[in-house]
């Protein structure tokens, strides 16, 4: 027969002290492991959402991102006339653009920071539909404008709107700030990419890479089959999306295996609070024990009561460190993008994907730190036990 749970919910409770310190230990590495999580589920989101599955990114063939890439204007030109180009009122809907790093003081630090510069054409706006203008004004192309993305102003010091800033050996006047929808492109910085390009001593006619607006996301197919079997074209087409998934990797990657190593080490701190906790109860309840298998509970039924219990604990250390950690969801970090090397903010995201991780975890190090002295207790001689207390 099963021993009912009545039984360990009384035992948790007067056992109260060790009890809560093994869900303080658990929940903690909970709360790290998910918030780990969350941050490079964050990074991976802010880098993926830049991306749409309608947009192309043509760059040189065999280039690593967009810094090193170098598409001469007349490729541009046959990029533009291929097929699967969208294109609005006979204009092909392809944005030209130039990348640099240029530094500028973080508000909260006064370090200088490297922030992604882009170049764009004025097409931009219709080519990346996710982005549009949320104060003042576009640049006017050919003139030192900028516009910046919504997290820049709050980030680095003389970017905000109306500023006028100095770098590149040029004075630039922000004019504007769109929302890019909580994508990479909100921390960077555009502008004309012929102005850019003229500011860097850069040839007029060469460009980091080519933005191009599908007539439709299976038109991917057409466009690079055509582009790549064109003798005069040395370029690789990817789909903007699967660009940015690519970029992502390397930092989302070390997050996760920090944030698992950290969480492992913080696990075993909380599994031996587990086997401590269930280790006491074992030895206070001896005769408890014994008395349950002398009327009848068999060992494997003194077993599972006890497991049950370490899993009781576990999950209410799994729930509150959850819970904990909700307040983080939304909130803006930094880091910096190793492919780039420029300064990106995101957001943490806390999944429910991810708090059922958590949860899941919980229980793994409730099971661990359960099943040792849940085996301890069944193995207790029946008559040794009685003559004990």
């Amino acid at each position: 027969m099963a021993v009912p749970i009545v039984y360990n919910l009384r035992s948790v409770r007067a056992r109260w002290v060790s009890a809560i310190v093994a869900v303080l230990g658990i929940a903690g590495t909970v709360g790290v492991f998910i918030a780990m999580l969350s941050l490079a589920r964050g990074f991976q989101a802010t880098m993926m959402s830049s991306g749409s599955a309608d947009n192309a990114l043509v760059r040189r063939a065999g280039a690593t991102g967009e810094i090193d890439g170098t598409v001469p204007l007349e490729q541009v030109r046959v990029i533009q006339d291929a097929p699967g180009v969208a294109r609005d009122g006979g204009q092909p809907l392809v944005s030209p653009e130039v990348v640099v790093i240029a530094a500028f003081p973080l508000i909260a630090t006064g370090t200088d920071a490297n922030v992604q510069v882009r170049g764009v054409s004025g097409e931009v706006l219709n080519v990346r539909k996710n982005v549009r203008m949320k104060e003042g004004r576009f640049f006017t192309p050919g003139l030192s404008e900028l516009i910046v993305g919504r997290n820049v102003p709050a980030t680095y010091a003389g970017l905000k709107l109306d500023d006028t800033v100095r770098f590149g050996g040029g004075n630039w006047k922000v004019v504007g700030v769109f929302d890019a929808g909580g994508s990479a492109f909100d921390s960077e910085v555009w502008c004309d990419n012929r102005v850019l390009s003229q500011v860097y001593k850069r040839p007029e006619s060469i460009f980091s890479s080519i933005t191009v607006r599908l007539t439709s996301p299976a038109a991917l197919r057409e466009l690079k089959d055509s582009l790549t079997s064109d003798p005069r074209m040395q370029v690789q087409v990817d789909r903007e999306i699967d660009y940015y998934e690519k970029q992502s990797r390397g930092l989302t990657t070390l997050i996760r295996v920090l944030g698992t190593l950290v969480a492992v080490i913080m696990g075993i701190g909380a599994i031996f609070g587990a086997l401590n906790t269930m280790y006491s109860a074992v030895s206070e309840r001896s005769r408890e024990i014994a008395t349950m298998r002398a009327i009848g509970f068999g060992a494997g039924s003194i077993v599972v009561s006890f497991i049950f219990e370490a899993l009781f604990i576990a999950l209410v250390g799994g729930v509150i460190g959850s819970i904990a950690i909700l307040p983080l969801n939304g909130l803006t970090t930094s880091a910096l993008n190793w492919q780039t090397f420029s300064h990106l903010a995101f957001a943490f995201r806390v999944t429910p994907l991810l708090l059922g991780i958590g949860i899941i975890f919980a229980l793994l190090m409730g099971l661990i730190g359960g099943v040792p002295p849940a085996i301890r207790a069944a193995r207790r001689p029946i008559a040794l036990a009685l003559r004990e207390l």
